[in-house]
């Protein structure tokens, strides 16, 4: 590999999230639905995965969504009529895989963020949205020119952000609905 800048490193990994606007596989509106209609959202990732639902989670938060982070100590269990919100770039994450059959068997649905739609994830899920990105032990360089399962973990802030945006839009809120002025803690 040879070395570039970091305005060369920048358009690279620009262009490969420009890219994803047009490659995510699976029904965004279904997603969608799943979300307006949920009890109580809760999130789950390993890793800088489960560092980019946070921000999703937070986002969610604003819309006014009862969201819990899986693992904080405040988070209640889930229950039917709840969405499970996960990633996992392999579909084969254990932890993952193992709060999804717990969501499924309470009857809470389960909406999926991967690279594909042909693992243990993918068949527990309602909806996978599936990401064209390399896992982390992809080496190839051929889904992505970036390290490990950072194009996957970029594209689950963007989704994330992305499914915020059109929650939102269909919300009629206002950004000041969202984010009050009085909502200081002075």
């Amino acid at each position: 590999m040879s070395a570039v800048t970091v305005p060369e490193a920048l358009d690279r990994i620009v262009g490969e999230a420009a890219d994803l606007a047009g490659s995510v596989g699976g029904d965004t509106d279904a997603a969608l639905g799943m979300l307006e209609r949920a009890s109580r959202v809760f999130v789950h990732g390993a890793g800088r995965s489960g560092l980019a639902l946070r921000m999703t989670a937070m986002r969610l938060m604003h819309l006014g969504l009862e969201v819990h982070v899986v693992g904080e100590v405040t988070t209640p269990a889930i229950r039917e009529g709840d969405v499970l919100l996960v990633a996992s770039g392999s579909g084969t994450t254990a932890g993952i895989v193992a709060a999804a059959r717990t969501a499924t068997d309470v009857g809470a649905g389960v909406l999926a963020v991967s690279t594909t739609d042909d693992a243990p994830l993918a068949e527990l899920a309602a909806v996978t949205l599936v990401v064209p990105a390399a896992t982390k032990t992809d080496r190839s360089g051929t889904a992505s020119v970036q390290y490990a399962g950072s194009r996957f973990e970029q594209a689950v802030v963007l989704l994330g952000d992305a499914l915020f945006h059109a929650l939102w839009t269909r919300s009629g809120l206002s950004a000041d609905d969202l984010w009050p002025s009085h909502a200081n803690l002075e």
